[in-house]
């Protein structure tokens, strides 16, 4: 009788207590010791060793899932890298916004994160462990790419991240391991060997270059006095056009100043914009200028670290020697390719700036980092828009 008493008074206790564990157990079926809690954005005042310490967004049942606040964007004209395809993030903690310049990036506060990683579709034919081989394809423009929702069939590469911490900008590069789990941080960079297959079946081998720290800083270091790292595809010009988020269509400097991350925002039919060089409807001189803004501005500009060559190709550069026009290179070396002048109108062929777009030869090619391939639809560009131009230089032969 007694022993059945103390049955009844632990009863209630037991039920409570196998609860417990049953829910336990539910959880770490869903994420795995508490893998299943949704991702939270994290900013670190010091570098983190793996991408997923930052909490930017997660990999679970084979897709990237962005977190709660981290925002996708797109540019209307992206920087080239190889042909990889690239996903674009901005979170900014706390609630506190950016404060809208309109011909610089935004005024972000401490804590912001930016991030881009680089990635390659997988040709229909790839399964298994990855062995080099990624497609050249177009990315779909104004939305999260749906391939990302299928790890399968694409090849995540690098993650950079530019983080303001209270010293500045900081740029961080992460490379993704081979299961495409998580990312780890390098600052010595890498190199990858890959082949890149055409959609006619060609196939070119390259080797995918990761640059290190000193590397990224260089390039977002914009002004050649100051030395100061800062964003480079967040100005309004590049963020000015329609993304799709989970509400619908949606302009993407409205959508930032709607969720508080941009402040005192022009309304985008008044922000200015670059154009989408790949529009076949627009001019040639038009896409042209649109691509050399976004690939070549950031250092060849008045104050960048081009500032010594003359060459100035931001779209206020008015048409003229700044611009390349019957201009004599000042330190080319052989980055001329036997040819005398950057631009010789009606004649690409005798026209340096082309060329060293072109080559991949070390020392002659433009840019100097962040290929190892020729950009041969940009380069068609540019051509039809010196083919196009009026006008002759002296001895241009």
């Amino acid at each position: 009788m007694q022993q059945l008493q103390r049955m009844s008074t632990y009863a209630p206790k037991l039920l409570i207590l196998w609860v417990a564990v049953f829910a336990a157990l539910a959880l770490s079926a869903c994420g795995g010791g508490g893998a299943g809690k949704p991702v939270e954005a994290t900013f670190h005042v010091e570098d983190p060793p793996m991408l997923s310490d930052w909490g930017i967004y997660s990999v679970a049942n084979g897709a990237v899932e962005l977190s709660p606040g981290v925002v996708p964007f797109d540019l209307n004209s992206t920087l080239f890298t190889d042909y990889a395809h690239k996903l674009r993030t901005i979170w900014i903690p706390g609630g506190k916004g950016g404060a809208y310049r309109e011909n610089d990036y935004p005024d972000f506060p401490v804590g912001t994160v930016i991030s881009k990683t680089f990635y390659y579709p997988r040709p229909e034919a790839s399964a298994g462990a990855f062995d080099g081989r990624i497609s050249k394809s177009d990315q779909p423009s104004g939305e999260v790419d749906p391939a990302l929702r299928d790890l399968s069939s694409v090849r995540l590469v690098e993650t950079r991240l530019l983080v303001r911490r209270d010293k500045g900008w900081s740029a961080l590069s992460y490379i993704w391991n081979d299961a495409q789990t998580d990312a780890v941080f390098k600052k010595i960079g890498d190199a990858k060997p890959m082949t890149l297959v055409s959609a006619d079946g060609t196939e070119t081998n390259f080797t995918y270059i990761v640059p290190n720290t000193n590397q990224c800083e260089g390039c977002h270091a914009t002004n050649n006095t100051t030395r100061q790292i800062g964003p480079l595809g967040v100005r309004p010009r590049h963020l000015n056009k329609d993304f799709t988020y989970g509400d619908g269509k949606t302009n993407q400097i409205d959508h930032l100043a709607m969720i508080g991350y941009l402040t005192e925002a022009a309304p985008s039919a008044t922000a200015p914009r670059n154009a989408d060089w790949t529009d076949t409807t627009l001019p040639a001189d038009v896409r042209a200028r649109a691509y050399l803004d976004i690939n070549c501005s950031h250092c060849h500009n008045p104050v960048g670290p081009a500032d010594t060559s003359g060459l100035f190709l931001t779209l206020d550069t008015p048409t003229g020697p700044s611009l390349g026009l019957c201009k004599l290179p000042i330190a080319a070396g052989a980055g001329t390719g036997g040819r005398r002048y950057d631009i010789v109108p009606g004649s690409p062929e005798h026209s340096i700036l082309p060329f060293r777009m072109e080559t991949i030869a070390p020392g002659s090619m433009m840019p100097e980092l962040g290929r190892s391939l020729p950009h041969t639809e940009a380069v068609s560009v540019i051509r039809q828009w010196i083919t196009e131009m009026e006008g002759e230089c002296p001895s241009a032969g």
